[in-house]
């Protein structure tokens, strides 16, 4: 098992994108655009180390999620990330796709999330839903000016409105106790939080708003639960666990193509056979003819030769 396990671990990204069995995965999903899509995967790991030094399964699942959901998993795009976390890659939403996949709902005539900065925030009443605030978007902000809060809002086409603000620390706070990426249990972001903050405190944010509040699509559920920091008291890593029964995913995805393989062989070979088969009888029926009988030549000496036909 464990040299299995050595040999699975030395497959990289680019070598299961070569595979026709991960192609056809991708082009099931994707058609014509598989190729760009892989490709830009395979860009992505080259240009991240971190990603180079994970279970090279789980960075294609990862993207097969992304792909399912019609996302770009260009970290610059910020619609969807792959993160490396204790060896494995996992999928995790930006905000711009959780508000790319509600507004392919057709149910939304608005919605937003931005920071309010302590010069712009003025009052937020919780009961009766009213945010008042002063905006200087023009305003330069240096990189160390922390925002004081963050707020969603959106509005449905059937008239309904929401709208949640959250504390800066409140954010920081879910960060500390459910991101398990982005530095559980720690006073300091990590990952894809310590590059950009205020996105990731942003997804927070419409993230509760509507997977609460909104209509929850199809396609809103699978962001849900593939989501790396799905809301519970223990999150789960939603990539595959190692263990000795089951062995690494790697490992199955190998063991899928080479079945593949194997029954592909195994239909040549038959068709090889069927073709013999047809070519013997032909000429067994035209020697038959030539005998002037159309008896099967079967009877058999006792040292295998054909008895050969009499008048």
């Amino acid at each position: 098992m464990n040299n299995q396990v050595a040999n699975t671990q030395q497959i990289t990204v680019k070598q299961f994108v070569n595979m026709n069995s991960t192609k056809k995965r991708f082009e099931d999903v994707l058609g014509k655009r598989a190729p760009q899509f892989m490709s830009s995967l395979v860009s992505i790991v080259n240009s991240n180390q971190y990603l180079q030094h994970v279970e090279a399964a789980s960075v294609i699942n990862s993207a097969l999620v992304a792909a399912a959901l019609d996302l770009p998993i260009n970290p610059s795009l910020g619609y969807m990330y792959i993160v490396p976390y204790k060896g494995q890659a996992q999928p995790q939403m930006g905000y711009k796709g959780y508000i790319q996949l509600a507004q392919r709902s057709g149910q939304y005539r608005m919605i937003t999330v931005a920071e309010l900065y302590e010069d712009e925030f003025i009052s937020w009443d919780p009961l009766m839903e009213e945010l008042k605030y002063e905006t200087h978007r023009d305003k330069d902000r240096g990189l160390n000016e922390q925002p004081v809060g963050y707020f969603g809002r959106f509005e449905l086409l059937n008239g309904f409105q929401k709208t949640v603000y959250w504390t800066w620390q409140q954010v920081d706070n879910h960060r500390k106790r459910f991101s398990q990426a982005g530095g559980k249990n720690s006073d300091k972001p990590k990952g894809v939080w310590a590059k950009n903050y205020n996105a990731m405190a942003r997804k927070t944010v419409i993230k509760d708003l509507l997977t609460k509040w909104g209509p929850m699509t199809v396609d809103m559920q699978t962001a849900y639960s593939a989501d790396e920091e799905g809301i519970n008291d223990e999150p789960r890593d939603v990539t595959p666990e190692q263990n000795n029964e089951q062995g690494y995913q790697t490992k199955a995805i190998l063991d899928s193509f080479d079945q593949a393989q194997k029954e592909k062989a195994t239909k040549e070979t038959s068709k090889t056979t069927k073709k013999a088969t047809k070519a013997t009888k032909k000429t067994a029926a035209k020697g038959d003819e030539v005998n002037g009988t159309s008896e099967s030549q079967e009877e058999l000496f006792p040292d295998g030769t054909i008895t050969p036909h009499t008048k």
